[in-house]
């Protein structure tokens, strides 16, 4: 029986992939904290038009992100499929609003391309690479860059603000 080798360097990233639109995109499952099912959010009036506000989970207070209007996608219908995937990013947990999760896949250095350089009128700098799954392709985020240092700032005061309302209403 033939074993099969693998080559040292060529290191495998587990990712989570799932939809916007019809488009599939993925993050490493590193930053993946779970997935849940829709749930009521809570508006933040003022706030980022992509926050969509907060949620409890837990006890622990922490904004969501519509990743459609993040992405400045028309917003969908939210249906049966639509999910809640609990990030960290620089060290704060965050909802990111999804059509659907798909599936979890591990991908060889191999079958990730790095990111394609500028495409008019697309903002490419949260992209860490396109993964190439025979005839699909995943566009995998950069979480450390998908939201700018202010927006990050902005998100832990949205998380302070609302974890004090919480704990005055105990």
């Amino acid at each position: 029986m033939d074993a099969i080798v693998k080559n040292k360097n060529d290191a495998e990233t587990q990712i989570v992939a799932f939809k916007l639109e019809e488009e599939e995109f993925a993050i490493n499952i590193h930053h993946v904290r779970e997935v849940l099912k829709m749930t009521q959010v809570t508006p933040l009036p003022q706030s980022a038009y992509f926050i969509e506000g907060v949620i409890n989970l837990r006890g622990e207070v922490m904004p969501v992100i519509d990743l459609r209007k993040r992405f400045e996608l028309d917003v969908g219908e939210r249906g049966e499929d639509t999910r809640i995937i609990i990030v960290e990013i620089q060290e704060n947990k965050v909802g990111l609003i999804v059509d659907s999760v798909t599936e979890v896949l591990r991908l060889s250095s191999t079958e990730i391309q790095p990111p394609p350089s500028k495409i008019a009128g697309t903002r490419t700098d949260f992209i860490k690479g396109v993964g190439k799954i025979d005839d699909r392709l995943l566009i995998i985020l950069d979480m450390d860059k998908i939201l700018t240092t202010e927006e990050v700032i902005s998100m832990e005061e949205i998380t302070l603000s609302e974890q004090e309302k919480i704990g005055t209403q105990t």
